[in-house]
């Protein structure tokens, strides 16, 4: 390195023109690292902007994910509620049903006779077919009755079936 107060004090133009020169050269030098700190500085200050617009962004993204999600729990908690009170429903018709059915039976078992025929059957199947005047309309209530009572319906009896038919054909002679 140069000693300056030497070169100063020698009076040495050769020396003060080296003097001048490593100076010039030495403040050249010094505001090309200050542009280049500056320079730095701008870039650094631009992406910490950007990075502040990006974290903005994500936060608002995560705000609106985390109410979404949110949103999302509070419809499936209903949805599991509505599920939850057709089962108790569902569960409540069953018992319900079941009651009937056993309410049925012992009905059933009241109307039966000594032989396990209802008593009154003749005069059931006898009043399914009142007002039937001819052999069309005979058919067409057969038919029709056949549907709503068949055995592989839900509501369906084998013992009413049968005496259906027995009054189908007992009418169908007679006419």
């Amino acid at each position: 390195m140069i000693d300056i107060e030497e070169m100063l004090k020698s009076e040495d133009d050769e020396a003060l023109k080296e003097l001048k020169t490593f100076l010039f050269k030495e403040n050249i030098r010094l505001q090309n690292e200050k542009r280049e700190i500056d320079e730095g500085m701008d870039k650094l200050i631009k992406e910490r902007n950007q990075f502040r617009t990006e974290m903005d962004m994500l936060n608002h993204r995560i705000v609106l994910e985390k109410k979404r999600l949110k949103d999302d729990n509070l419809f499936f908690q209903k949805k599991m509620e509505i599920l939850q009170d057709g089962f108790r429903q569902l569960d409540a018709d069953r018992r319900k049903l079941e009651k009937e059915r056993s309410r049925f039976s012992l009905e059933k078992e009241l109307w039966e006779g000594e032989q396990g025929v209802p008593v009154n059957m003749e005069s059931v199947s006898a009043a399914l077919f009142r007002g039937v005047s001819n052999p069309l309309t005979l058919r067409k209530r057969y038919k029709d009755l056949l549907k709503i009572f068949h055995p592989d319906n839900l509501c369906g009896d084998a013992e009413l079936v049968q005496m259906i038919n027995r009054e189908y054909e007992k009418r169908k002679k007679a006419e």
